[in-house]
Formats: structure tokens, C-alpha cells, sequence
């Protein structure tokens, strides 16, 4: 009851605070099992703090609905969760690696956490630069004045100011406090694509479109240096510790380290065989860590411009790359979807971090060197939702998921008795899965595009599917044969188009009857797709379960597919 004391106190976010804490101490005195235990609580109450901080009692009927069966959590209270409403399909085992998932408004560019690891600062497409609670994961400010997409963002030292540079050509410092605007910087040309802010907090520099580099007085506005060189784009900058010195990645494919106080370049480093996306310096100033559109991670010794260690692994362009603190890992986000944690001496993957849809387009470390923040394209299909992931870097596993779907769900359906769900995905498949194990029955290929509508038939025995490669396909659902395909259009005189079969025999059918739910079971989804709702009780979903890409209600259950190729399913239906 002291979780829904303190949300009637409006205090929840003290909770969470003093479970971390109580982990750290049950960690010291190496008590494992109430260590998981106080573990598993502080994730729960971190994913539901939306419903318990607006409603206590949603600690009971919400919370525990998306516990990892496998968690302690679940084990301990097994009596209380076997009376919530249930999670039949798509709920992991374990907890993944993402301690937190924060949902904003457009798709995110840039993501940086403050000093002390309380707060992230996020830009984003729809000229905004956001700051984000860690503990709660809530937006503390939104700071508004840049007039195109927002695509870097930083703290200062001490976390007192945020810079940010955008398309619109210009960096804005901002006063955390009152979210107000402290300096305009305008002098380029072209697009701002990064900026960054020396240690003592006086200068920043920036990169640009206009293929330069400009150091920048942060008290005055005025520019200390340009630094030209570069021949094409530069995509990133960042201060050395000590900040004399400067280091840019360009779509020149080089990599220059200029000395801020003479303006000169003091190092060219070449090898990258594509655009370089992201640079940054390691805490001591030796090395420099780059990545590039050749899907490489290379690292360099600053003193002799050669490669000490080149990382490979990303399928795709790496967009992102930083240090951590102590130097010994790199962060590296990439297109291919993941987030990849490298030891810099072995030059070996310690984790990959999956769980984004889409590319990923900034990665940091926490001071601590403990959590690694996310942020990445991945798209709802109600408000272009996008996510950034707090991950966990100590345990760093890949989360536990389904056998399923390698791309977005496009559609999902009950069958009529609700033992099954029919979806179709990008992937260009048909699943079928079994309502009551989660386990799927059939994959169903043939099509050569993304399946965009599935249903069943009336009795259940067939499947239908429309895809993009312009054809229709009955299948067998015992078989799993594909039974009919329609694949031409023929155009009647009237104008109407219908398809027409190999056979050439088209068969339309209308239902005489449909079915009808009973009022005291019905399901439903409210408007802003946050909570499932029920005549005699409501779910709320924890904002990792919000980007569904689709739905289909049968009675008190209710289907979900994902962009990510997750389905799932849940029976709101009260256990009595």
C-alpha cells in the first residue's frame, strides 16, 4: 500500500528514486534475490507511472497486467496477477534491456543526458527540443523557437543549459529553468547539423551544411573562428575534455581534428570509405571514436592518425557514436535498427541492443557508464509517436520476444471463435497464431509484397489476404495452401474494377448475419490508444504498447500488431 499512498500524496516519483536507492544498498550487502525483487518493482512502477500517478488503484489493476512472467515479481505475487486482466500472447519472459521508454511527438534526431544522468534532452522533427525525466519519463519542458527540424542537442556541464542546432541555420542556447532562449547564434549558411559545448560551458561549436566548422563565443553570440577545410557536408562536432581542441566528421569522408585556439587543422584522419556521421573524442583526449555510412566503427589514436581499432558488426550506416566515461566502451546506433556496445580494447560486441523499428539517430552514455540512452525513427500510426530506449547497460541481454514477424504488422484478426489471430506483415507473410498457447500454427508465404489485410472466414477454415504484389490469396488454414489467387483487374462499364481469378470466376460473399457482442463484455480502445476498456474494468497501456500499427477486438479480447512484427493479445475479461 505505500506505492498507492504515494500516489494519493502526489510523491510516486519519490518511489521510484528510493527503490533505486534501496537496490544500490541490496546490491552493497549482496542480497540477490530481494535485490531482483526490489528490481522488478521499481520497472513496474517506472512502465505504469502514467496510470498510478493518475489513479492509485491502477497499481493493482494496471501494473501488474505487464509484469515478465518469469520476473520475481510475478512469482511472488502470482495470486494477485492470476485476477488481472491477462496477457495471452506477446508478453516477454524477462525484462529486456530498456529500462524506460519515452514516447514524443515526432521522430527524434538527437538525445544527450544531463551530468548527473536525471534528465535526457531530445530534438526532434517537429522543431522542438524536449527534456525528459529519467525516473518517470515524463517531459519537463518543451523548449519552442526553432523554425525547421531540431537535429542536435546538448548539456552543458552543469546541466544548467541545453544548446541545439537546426535546419533552420541557427543554434539557440536555452536556460533550463524558464526554458527560455539565453542566445541566438546565426552565421551559417546551410543547415546546422551538430553542435557542442566545451566543458567550462563558454564556447560552442557547430557543423554544417556550409561545409564548415564555427567556434562560437556562448556569452556574446559572436564567432571566435571559422574553420574552414572540409569539401563537403560536416555532419558532426565535439570538444575535446580539455576543450582546445575540436574534432568533425564530414561527407568528405575524412575526419579532421582542428586546434581551437589557432584555428589549424592538427590532424586528417582518412579511411573511411563513406560519409562519416558521427564523431566524438574519448575522455582523455587520446583517442577518437567515428562512424560512417561504410557500416564501420573505427577508432583512432589522436597523436598519430592512425586507426587503433576498426569495429565491425552494423549492417547498415552508423549514425551514432560515443565514449563512455571511463573510455573502455563505445555506443555506436546505426540503420540497421540496433544499438551496439563495443569494448574498445578487445574491439569485441559486449551487447546488441534490439528492440527499435526503425534507424537509430543518437546514442550517449550516463556519466555513470550504466545506462545508454536511444532515440530512433520508430513511427506509430496514430501520432508518429517515436521512442527513445534507456537501456541497461550492466545486463545489456537482448530482449525476449516472439517467433514471428520481422517487420511491421500491417493488419490482425480474429477468427470467429476467437481461438486464433490471423496477421499479415511487411514481411510479406501470413501468420496464424493460437490464441490460447501464443504459439503460431502456420506461416503462410506465397506473397511477394507487404500484406496489407487479413481475415478470416465465417467458420474459421480459411484465410484471406490482400498484399501490394496486386494479388488476393484464399488460404487453407489446416493446410496451409494457398487456395485461389487473384491476381488481374478487369474494368466492368460502369467503371467499377473487380479482380478477376485463373479460373475467371471472382466469388463475393455477404454474411447473412454478423455476430454481436454483449454489452457487458464489449472491448474497446480509447481515442489516444492509451487505455483498453471494458464495461467492468480498464487497462492501461505502459508506453512501449501504444505504437500498435493495428487492432481487432473479439469479445473481451483485444489484438495488437506492431511495427517492430509483435503481436499481441489480452483478455480484459475479470477473473472472479
Amino acid at each position: 500500500h505505500w506505492i498507492e499512498c504515494l500516489s494519493i500524496l502526489s510523491e510516486l516519483q519519490t518511489g521510484v528514486k528510493s527503490l533505486a536507492g534501496i537496490v544500490t544498498v541490496l546490491l552493497a550487502f549482496k542480497l540477490h534475490d530481494l535485490q531482483l525483487l526490489v528490481h522488478d518493482a521499481r520497472r513496474c512502477l517506472q512502465m505504469n507511472f502514467e496510470a498510478v500517478q493518475k489513479h492509485c488503484m491502477e497499481i493493482y489493476e494496471s501494473a501488474l497486467v505487464w509484469i515478465p512472467k518469469n520476473s520475481l515479481i510475478c512469482k511472488t505475487y502470482i495470486a494477485d496477477v492470476s485476477r488481472v486482466p491477462k496477457v495471452i500472447l506477446g508478453l516477454p519472459d524477462s525484462w529486456g534491456p530498456a529500462e524506460l521508454i519515452m514516447q514524443n511527438g515526432s521522430l527524434v534526431r538527437s538525445v544527450a543526458f544531463s551530468q548527473d544522468g536525471s534528465r535526457v534532452v531530445s530534438g526532434s522533427d517537429d522543431n522542438t527540443v524536449r527534456i525528459w525525466n529519467v525516473t518517470t519519463g515524463e517531459v519537463e519542458a518543451e523548449l519552442k523557437g526553432h523554425t525547421n527540424l531540431v537535429t542536435s542537442v546538448s548539456f552543458s556541464q552543469d546541466s544548467s543549459r541545453v544548446v541545439s542546432g537546426s535546419m533552420d541555420k541557427i543554434v539557440r542556447i536555452w536556460n533550463v529553468t524558464t526554458g527560455e532562449v539565453e542566445a541566438e547564434l546565426e552565421g551559417h549558411t546551410d543547415s546546422v547539423m551538430s553542435v557542442s559545448l566545451s566543458q567550462d560551458g563558454s564556447q560552442v561549436a557547430s557543423g554544417s551544411y556550409d561545409q564548415t566548422v564555427r567556434i562560437w563565443n556562448a556569452t556574446t553570440g559572436e564567432v571566435e573562428a571559422e574553420l574552414k577545410g572540409h569539401t563537403d557536408q560536416v555532419r558532426s562536432v565535439a570538444f575535446s575534455q580539455d576543450s582546445s581542441q575540436v574534432v568533425s566528421g564530414s561527407d568528405d569522408k575524412t575526419v579532421r581534428i582542428w586546434n581551437v585556439t589557432t584555428g589549424k587543422v592538427e590532424a586528417e584522419l582518412k579511411g573511411h570509405t563513406d560519409c562519416v556521421r558521427s564523431v566524438a573524442f574519448s575522455q582523455e583526449g587520446s583517442r577518437v571514436v567515428s562512424g560512417s555510412d561504410d557500416e564501420m566503427v573505427r577508432i583512432w589514436n589522436v597523436m598519430t592518425g592512425k586507426v587503433e581499432a576498426m569495429l565491425k558488426g552494423h549492417t547498415n550506416s552508423v549514425t551514432s557514436v560515443a565514449f563512455s566515461r571511463d573510455s573502455s566502451r563505445v555506443v555506436s546506433g546505426s540503420d540497421d535498427r540496433t544499438v551496439r556496445i563495443w569494448n574498445v580494447t578487445t574491439g569485441k560486441v559486449e551487447a546488441e541492443l534490439k528492440g527499435h523499428s526503425y534507424s537509430v539517430r543518437s546514442v550517449a552514455f550516463s556519466q555513470d557508464c550504466r545506462q545508454v540512452v536511444s532515440g530512433s525513427d520508430d513511427k506509430t500510426s496514430t501520432a508518429l509517436g517515436t521512442f527513445r530506449r534507456i537501456w541497461n547497460v550492466m545486463t545489456g541481454k537482448m530482449e525476449a520476444g516472439l517467433k514471428g514477424h520481422t517487420d511491421l504488422v500491417m493488419s490482425v484478426a480474429f477468427s470467429q471463435d476467437g481461438s486464433r489471430v490471423v496477421s499479415g506483415s511487411i514481411d510479406t507473410t501470413v501468420r496464424i497464431w493460437n490464441v490460447a498457447t501464443g504459439e503460431v500454427e502456420a506461416e503462410l508465404q506465397g506473397h511477394t509484397g507487404w500484406v496489407t489485410s487479413v481475415a478470416f472466414s465465417q467458420d474459421g477454415s480459411q484465410v484471406v489476404s490482400g498484399s501490394r504484389d496486386a494479388t488476393v490469396r484464399i488460404w487453407n488454414v489446416t493446410t496451409g495452401d494457398s487456395q485461389s489467387i487473384f491476381a488481374s483487374n478487369i474494368t466492368l462499364p460502369d467503371g467499377s474494377r473487380v479482380n478477376k481469378t485463373s479460373p475467371g470466376h471472382f466469388r463475393i460473399f455477404y454474411p447473412l448475419q454478423q455476430p454481436t457482442l454483449s454489452m457487458n463484455s464489449s472491448t474497446q480502445l480509447s481515442d489516444d490508444g492509451h487505455w483498453i476498456m471494458a464495461n467492468l474494468r480498464n487497462c492501461c497501456l505502459p508506453s512501449e504498447y501504444r505504437n500498435f500499427r493495428c487492432s481487432s477486438i473479439w469479445g473481451s479480447r483485444i489484438c495488437l500488431g506492431y511495427q517492430s512484427g509483435r503481436v499481441v493479445i489480452l483478455d480484459i475479461t475479470p477473473t472472479l
